[in-house]
């Protein structure tokens, strides 16, 4: 109704010589059914839940830095990578990882430092690592 209204006080030429009423009652007929076609032509607007399922950017950062974090993981040589696995990400210490790996423990340390080396310089490949 008030687009109409718009439009006949935009255009005040338009309504000299006819029926005001009837040209009214078009334009508003007019108005609704292309506000119809264009929802019809448009796909329908979901609202604000579906964002709310998307991750927010921080979360988007976190999940492209730990999926190259395990690119950098997989990069390593596998006693390397076994190493860090059973010493940092399952929470072993020395020993634990020396009796679980059924390696001394020396050795775990060794590989442990040198595991952490080539980790570091693999991310730095991928731009992670400082």
């Amino acid at each position: 109704m008030q687009e109409t209204l718009l439009r006949a006080w935009k255009h005040p030429s338009v309504l000299e010589g006819r029926p005001v009423r009837a040209w009214l009652f078009t334009v508003a007929r007019n108005l609704v059914v292309d506000q119809h076609r264009a929802r019809r032509a448009r796909p329908q607007e979901t609202g604000d839940e579906v964002l709310a399922v998307l991750p927010a950017d921080d979360e988007l950062d976190k999940a492209v830095e730990s999926w190259a974090v395990a690119e950098a993981l997989a990069s390593l040589r596998p006693e390397h990578r076994e190493v860090l696995m059973a010493v940092y990400y399952g929470g072993q210490s020395v020993k634990e990882a020396s009796e679980s790996l059924g390696i001394p423990a020396g050795t775990v340390k060794s590989r442990t430092y040198y595991a952490l080396r080539a980790l570091k310089l693999a991310l730095e490949e991928r731009g992670l690592a400082p």
